[in-house]
């Protein structure tokens, strides 16, 4: 496989940095189908027969998408935890209602 076949360095960073609202929706599925199909082509291409440029591509590629899921996890986990001190407050504010009303969760009076 050659470059000829891959999408060019400068195809990527101009879709990069045309805003996502001058941008048709037919545009953004085409940037998302080549996207895709670069990555793929990218990932079975051997290095030797990668050139420079598609080189810097493939690499700050996949370290943006490292970057990408790390967040995610990031932002998962903190939502995870923020949702479980939420549940704490939650249980403990009522527990202590309970205890101020004299009612329980478990009474069957």
């Amino acid at each position: 496989m050659s470059d000829s076949m891959r999408k060019g360095l400068g195809d990527q960073v101009s879709e990069k940095v045309t805003p996502d609202s001058q941008k048709s929706t037919t545009d953004k599925i085409g940037e998302n189908i080549t996207g895709a199909t670069d990555k793929v082509a990218g990932a079975v291409q051997p290095e030797g027969d990668k050139s420079t440029t598609q080189k810097i591509g493939d690499s700050t590629r996949s370290n943006a998408d490292s970057a990408q899921n790390e967040g995610g996890s990031l932002l998962d986990s903190t939502k995870n935890t923020l949702g479980s001190a939420a549940n704490t407050v939650s249980d403990t504010l009522s527990g202590a209602a309970d205890s101020v009303t004299g009612a329980s969760k478990d009474a069957t009076k």
